[in-house]
């Protein structure tokens, strides 16, 4: 049998040769179909996605008056990521007869494309209005099918619902739990153009307007406002147009954020990214366990306290027992605490408690003001020192133990601060260990690493992990951060250098022929290979 598969390899060898002959040719004549297409303004779609080139570009904004186009490569996970999505969006904006269409343009492959419109990284989405080619929009919604076709929605028809007469007006109030009605005596003035913007971007909240001098009469207005609408905490909201100033954008972005809110907000998974979005500089806390009506009775004092600290403090009540419990360990806190307060600067996550709660309203007003007016320190966890901090080549700091450590003038001391959760961190794990291994010896160098879930210093803050810094020896309250290679070399480097990395002398090569040119195009930067 393998003698007889032998010769039948041997007598359909030049056959298949030839059929790869034919196939080459077939390819060919694919390859000149696929170049004579790109040379066409002719437009194809996949999945209702007009696919671009430099071909078609022109025609396709001509022929669309919103045209969304996603500039992607081929390799990137993002992109392929939001294929699924934009293919869905396009989908719904076509089925809807907007006017809103999706393209999309390979910008490996369509490089002069690229370049033109300055694509530095993986996917960009830029909006071309009314063939206007050279101010595209950059995209600024959700990068899921939904948040697409509600940001094209927006730019796509009126941002804001033109209210004609008082039983309009009060059907639209009604409709949602929120709403925003501009009031202008012109529609077409400044201060109602400024509305019109940011109604554009605020896609989670539902814009009308107004002109009509009924309207003023029937919600108590005289001049230009803009009313926020609600269905709790208080009923109608009015933010005053400033003559000599007009209407700003981001001063009334920021007021729709803050008071769209509840005054009292709970911590739950829905409510997360309105709380941290609304971008409040303070957080006040209470933390109960719902299952406890003694505890639940504390809002009632919570609230009270809230009203004078709208826009700058904002009040969350977090159940231990639920959603909040994930929060507990950021605290230093267990479900046994509560019922208890905090108070966070939301700037470096500083973290201030009463030295004995009392949850009375104008105990809670007098904490929060002092805290305000900077009389009150912050609360900083420490873990309990281990009783071998020091024992091994890696020395343990905890927040109680740190300043003696790291500020002994007889010592250069080199602190990883870390998360035990962080992949960075368990990836240079051995070479920190190594590297303490090295030094070992030497009594006038200490290696060190700190938990920095854990532990908490009053005058340095940790933005990401791991995070290194360097307090060298000798007088004052010096500390260097570390920005080199993250390896025993380049460590030792620093560390036998007191503190900075030597200047390596250019690397000499031998200058070769340039290469070949690729075949195919290299990624921008910015995107994963």
């Amino acid at each position: 049998l393998l003698w007889l598969l032998v010769l039948s390899l041997a007598w359909l060898g030049p056959a298949l040769g030839g059929e790869e002959k034919d196939g080459e040719v077939v390819e060919e004549k694919e390859k000149e179909k696929k170049e004579d297409e790109a040379l066409s303004d002719e437009i194809k779609e996949e999945d209702n996605v007009l696919v671009l080139h430099e071909h078609n570009f022109a025609r396709a904004l001509s022929e669309n008056q919103l045209l969304l186009v996603e500039f992607y490569a081929p390799w990137c996970g993002h992109c392929q990521q939001l294929a699924p999505a934009f293919a869905q969006a396009a989908t719904e904006l076509r089925n809807e007869s907007s006017p809103a269409r999706l393209a999309k343009v390979d910008a490996t492959a369509q490089t002069a494309l690229a370049n033109e419109f300055g694509i530095t990284s993986y996917p960009t989405l830029k909006l071309f209005r009314d063939g206007n080619r050279t101010h595209p929009l950059a995209y600024t919604g959700r990068m899921d099918s939904q948040g697409i076709v509600r940001w094209m929605q927006r730019r796509a028809g009126p941002s804001a619902t033109l209210l004609q007469d008082t039983d309009t007006a009060a059907a639209f109030v009604n409709s949602q739990d929120l709403v925003v009605i501009g009031f202008f005596k012109d529609l077409k003035g400044e201060a109602a153009q400024a509305f019109f913007d940011v109604a554009v971007e605020m896609l989670d909240l539902t814009f009308g307007a107004a002109e009509a001098a009924e309207l003023f009469q029937a919600y108590g207005l005289s001049a230009d406002t803009v009313c926020l609408f609600k269905k709790f905490d208080e009923r109608q909201t009015n933010f005053p147009v400033d003559p000599a100033r007009g209407l700003d954008r981001a001063e009334l972005t920021r007021l729709l954020r803050v008071h769209s809110l509840k005054l009292v907000m709970e911590f739950t998974n829905e409510t997360s990214n309105q709380i941290f979005g609304a971008k409040i500089p303070h957080h006040m806390l209470l933390f109960l366990n719902k299952s406890s009506s003694e505890q639940l009775s504390l809002r009632d004092g919570f609230r009270a306290a809230a009203n004078g600290f709208r826009g700058e403090v904002l009040f969350v009540v977090v159940d231990v027992t639920g959603h909040g419990a994930d929060v507990l360990p950021f605290f230093g806190m267990t479900p046994d605490d509560a019922p208890t307060l905090r108070l966070v600067k939301m700037q470096n996550n500083r973290k201030y408690q009463m030295e004995q709660d009392d949850f009375s309203a104008s105990a809670i007003r007098s904490f929060i003001q002092a805290v305000l007016d900077g009389k009150v320190k912050p609360h900083l966890l420490s873990a309990e020192p281990p009783e071998d901090w020091d024992m091994q080549p890696v020395k343990v700091l905890v927040g109680k133990t740190f300043e003696q450590v790291a500020f002994d003038e007889t010592k250069n001391v080199f602190v990883k601060f870390y998360a035990p959760w962080c992949p960075h961190c368990q990836a240079m794990a051995a070479a920190w260990e190594e590297l303490a291994e090295r030094y070992k010896d030497r009594e006038d160098i200490v290696i060190a690493e700190m938990d920095s879930t854990a532990n908490e210093l009053e005058n340095i803050t940790i933005h990401g992990f791991p995070t290194l810094h360097y307090f060298p020896a000798g007088p004052g309250r010096k500390m260097v951060e570390y920005k080199g290679t993250r390896d025993v070399e380049t460590f030792s480097k620093f560390l036998d250098n007191r503190g900075t990395l030597p200047e390596e002398p250019p690397p000499v090569s031998e200058v070769r022929d340039p290469p070949p040119p690729q075949d195919s195009p290299q990624p921008l930067l910015g995107e994963e290979m």
